[in-house]
């Protein structure tokens, strides 16, 4: 929906909302629907078709109850760039109980290096295609190519869609899934845990149904239980597991076509391979969950599809759905009282213009309040190597959080398929629970299809701390490094070349390019950009634990310097 123009968007929802206003039926409503977009080519003919009998049902339903009109849901699906996100309606705050904020803690040493240390990988954004062909059409004009449904062959072989997956507009084949796990079980043999964080299927979105998605789901368990059989594994639910695509109905949807119960039923049977029996009514009425990894230590996995925009039935009320962010403070107040550190994972990243700006305000001020607990917080769904930083509203140049983006598996598209691994600081009674240092490990896509190599070669791309020079992954040395990173080109070009996972087709970046991708870097709250991303003070300097203001010398100063060093 985001490459649709205001206008368009504005139009289509008015003739929609008149549609349903009048009394017509839903399939009358479809055939309109399907005539309109393949009259403007939005979409092939059957892509129209299949989008629009996907989405029918529950965007009739979400027009009958909203209160918005056609200005307000475009702003709020499109984004900013069709006015403002949130209309009144939609504005709520959390409550927080009356505990104040603790003072904030000395920055702890690093941690030396006969401390234990966890190794930690991350698996984000499979979107695995089983109707992947090499050889087929790569270069379509439908969301996913890579098929043998996606239209002529090339005449030239090498043309055609690779063997091990592609650059264009196509997913990850099984075979390349298998070869990265296998070689992640045999590169990486003391993983303590995975993070599993999200999107499943592909991106065939107008060919889904409740049986694909669950058919997906229940075959990469079968992957994840196959290469990695004794590791512990903590998932969060991505965008692309409900079907229709980015619909998760709140609970006050009961309609059995319409609820989510058919997933998150599912998803409560099998993420209890890994989960503990006190995570599962959480996960069957919201899909997230917290669990204790050792004494002092908790893992928080959310839900992220309740901020998303892209979420039809956030537009009938958004306040809060399942009440997950309450239960997030609740959690996080406990782990307070009890000295825990916690992580935090989930899928869409807060600081994402797909999350909702209402959302993401009262997120970005649960993280400020908590920020002494929360060490880390770990995200996918973008498919880029990237990060999200976050700074206390009552100290606004001060990083206190980071959000690790992790790469994506898939290529789609123009990147090479990716993971990550996280050293953290381990179990022992004065442990941080910091991130210590991170590697991305990618395949070379491209010369793996020229060559047409019989097993893909995976490499580490880089570690933070050694192409850096960091001296931790401190939230300050983070920010400290990304505001150095706007005069100094080289520097930057080593995190772009990251961020695309060294793909060679990855575009060229100007400047306009540079400042959006950093300002997407200090953006841990969407839809802030003109308050996050202002230029700093001149007057401001780091220092490890805070920002301090250098006031201009007085007067009475400037003469004792004067004297002293004539």
């Amino acid at each position: 929906m985001t490459s649709v123009s205001c206008t368009a968007c504005k139009a289509g929802v008015g003739l929609l909302f008149h549609y349903v206003r009048s009394g017509r039926s839903n399939a009358e409503i479809a055939a309109a629907a399907t005539k309109l977009c393949i009259k403007l080519k939005m979409q092939t003919p059957r892509v129209c078709e299949g989008i629009v009998n996907v989405y029918v049902g529950e965007v009739v339903e979400v027009l009958r109850l909203a209160i918005l009109d056609s200005n307000e849901i475009c702003a709020f699906i499109v984004g900013e760039s069709c006015g403002s996100g949130t209309a009144p309606s939609m504005e709520w705050s959390v409550a927080f109980p009356p505990v104040p904020k603790p003072p904030l803690e000395i920055p702890s040493p690093q941690p030396n290096i006969e401390t234990p240390i966890l190794k930690v990988l991350q698996i984000s954004d499979t979107h695995w295609d089983p109707l992947y062909e090499p050889g087929s059409n790569a270069n379509c004009n439908e969301p996913l190519c890579c098929r043998l449904s996606s239209g002529p062959r090339p005449p030239r072989s090498h043309l055609g869609a690779g063997l091990w997956g592609d650059y264009r507009k196509c997913d990850t084949p099984r075979k390349t899934i298998e070869s990265m796990f296998e070689h992640i079980a045999n590169t990486h043999k003391d993983i303590d845990y995975i993070l599993w964080t999200g999107d499943i299927p592909a991106h065939d979105v107008w060919n889904q149904s409740h049986a694909t998605s669950l058919a997906m789901l229940r075959d990469t368990v079968d992957l994840f239980l196959q290469y990695f059989p004794h590791i512990p594994i903590f998932p969060a639910l991505g965008n692309h597991e409900g079907a229709p695509v980015n619909s998760f109905a709140p609970p006050w949807v009961t309609d059995p076509t319409q609820s989510i119960d058919w997933l998150y039923t599912e998803l409560q049977k099998e993420w209890s391979r890994w989960l503990p029996s006190t995570t599962l009514n959480t996960v069957r009425e919201g899909a997230y969950y917290s669990t204790i990894l050792s004494p002092g230590f908790k893992i928080i996995s959310l839900n992220m599809n309740y901020c998303n925009n892209k979420n039809w039935w956030l537009l009938v009320n958004s306040t809060d759905p399942t009440d997950e962010l309450k239960w997030l403070i609740f959690e996080l107040q406990s782990s307070e009282f009890a000295q825990e550190k916690v992580h935090i994972i989930g899928h869409i990243p807060p600081g994402h213009s797909d999350c909702l700006q209402t959302w993401s305000k009262n997120y970005y001020t649960i993280i400020s309040r908590f920020e002494s607990t929360i060490k880390a917080q770990f995200f996918g769904h973008t498919h880029f190597d990237e990060m999200e930083l976050f700074y206390p509203q009552e100290d606004p140049y001060r990083a206190s959080s980071v959000a690790y983006v992790g790469p994506s598996v898939t290529p789609y598209y123009d990147l090479n398929p990716g993971y990550r691994i996280y050293y953290i600081d381990g179990d022992y009674p004065t442990s941080t629970r910091t991130v210590v240092d991170h590697e991305t490990w990618v395949t070379d896509l491209g010369e793996a299809n020229r060559i047409r190599a019989p097993e893909l070669k995976w490499y580490k791309l880089y570690s933070a701390k050694e192409a850096y020079g960091l001296k931790s992954l401190s939230p300050i040395d983070w920010d400290n490094l990304i505001m150095s990173m706007y005069k100094d080109w080289k520097l930057f070009n080593s995190y772009y070349r990251f961020y695309y996972k060294n793909s060679p087709v990855a575009p060229p970046c100007d400047e306009d390019c540079r400042t959006r991708i950093l300002c997407d870097i200090r953006s841990g709250k969407s839809h802030a950009r003109e308050e996050l991303c202002r230029p700093r003070p001149t007057n401001f300097r780091p220092s490890r634990d805070t920002f301090e203001v250098q006031k201009p010398p007085s007067r009475l100063t400037s003469f004792w310097s004067t004297i002293s060093t004539a």
